[in-house]
């Protein structure tokens, strides 16, 4: 890669002349400028990118963690965050957490240490939000924001969520609701169950412990914990099952189609976040959507809005959900021995 110091050679001056040309920070005469510009173009001559955030203070950089990049749901949210950030002139440098705070704090670490302009990351521990706040960079929180860290954030209302689920289950006559849930430790996965709960107990209906199961957000996990609460006799086995997660209630579809139970006569199912995968598995995913597009893009809208102003209220966003009825919790009468649809079929190629 050619040097600014090799382009003054090509071009018979002095690197300041080139340095003043490249950046426009002093006038020069047609002639050197022309020279200086046909020397860049002939060695290929990319301008260190490192050399001018150190003058302007700037890198042109985002930097994004999340989970996992392979769950649909991170992978469409991070493309409203990077097409955001794109528009507005910004790189997106992203990094896979896996859900591990020691590998969380050492990619923290790398994007502070690139100088990112901002940072966006889908959850935070509260000594990573004393380093954030020492080190003085604009970040936002997003999906897994804890409440008593002064920072940005953006998430969807879960409890709300869980809260759709249940009413529109109990809705349909359903009355031994079961959930697969995350890992204890998460949040998001905790508010979503107490909405349930909450829907439930208003509805003069408690949900038995014995029909919850946590898991990972994957589609094997909620294939495990399904196969678990289906094998219960069917005096009580559960005729609703709300997964907090897409992911989760595909292997849930998978479960009850290998029991033999039809989805939705037997089974009713709702999943969460709603991505585009839950309309091409059959029958068709209910699930309480995110938008996740749109959720990505008020989180760069955000971020940006506090790097260009760092004197900014805190912000706090809260996104209603919403809930997207399709064939896996269709009405049906649930007296009838009959099948009202053909058991779930595997996703394409997502068999746990």
């Amino acid at each position: 890669m050619a040097t600014i110091k090799q382009v003054a050679q090509a071009a018979g001056v002095s690197f300041t002349t080139v340095s003043h040309v490249l950046n426009n920070t002093r006038p020069v005469s047609d002639e050197a400028r022309r020279a200086v510009l046909a020397a860049a173009e002939q060695l290929h001559y990319v301008p260190s990118a490192l050399a001018r955030s150190l003058r302007s203070r700037s890198t042109g950089t985002i930097g994004l963690i999340i989970p996992n990049n392979t769950n649909p749901y991170f992978s469409e949210v991070a493309r409203g965050i990077e097409d955001s950030c794109y528009a507005a002139g910004y790189s997106v440098i992203l990094c896979n957490s896996d859900d591990d705070p020691v590998k969380q704090r050492d990619y923290l670490n790398v994007l502070l240490t690139k100088r990112c302009d901002g940072l966006i990351l889908s959850a935070l521990a509260d000594s990573d939000g004393e380093l954030l706040r020492k080190m003085k960079v604009p970040a936002v929180l997003l999906d897994r924001a804890p409440s008593d860290l002064s920072i940005d954030a953006v998430a969807v209302d879960n409890r709300a969520g869980g809260v759709l689920a249940a009413r529109h289950l109990l809705g349909l006559g359903r009355r031994r609701l079961a959930c697969i849930a995350g890992p204890r430790e998460v949040s998001i996965s905790n508010d979503r169950i107490a909405g349930v709960r909450s829907a439930m107990a208003d509805a003069g209906v408690a949900l038995a412990d014995a029909l919850c199961r946590h898991s990972d957000f994957t589609s094997a996990g909620g294939y495990a914990a399904a196969l678990d609460l289906l094998a219960l006799p069917p005096d009580q086995r559960p005729d609703a099952l709300f997964c907090c997660n897409d992911l989760m209630a595909f292997g849930a579809l998978r479960a009850a189609a290998e029991r033999g139970i039809a989805v939705p006569g037997e089974l009713a199912v709702v999943g969460f976040d709603d991505i585009d995968l839950a309309s091409f598995v059959h029958p068709a995913l209910s699930s309480v959507a995110q938008n996740t597009r749109e959720l990505g893009r008020i989180t760069a809208a955000c971020l940006l809005a506090r790097i260009a102003d760092p004197a900014l209220p805190r912000q706090q966003r809260s996104i209603a959900p919403e809930l997207h009825v399709r064939g896996s919790s269709a009405a049906v009468t649930l007296s009838s021995s009959a099948p009202t649809s053909s058991p779930a079929t595997e996703l394409m190629g997502m068999t746990s």
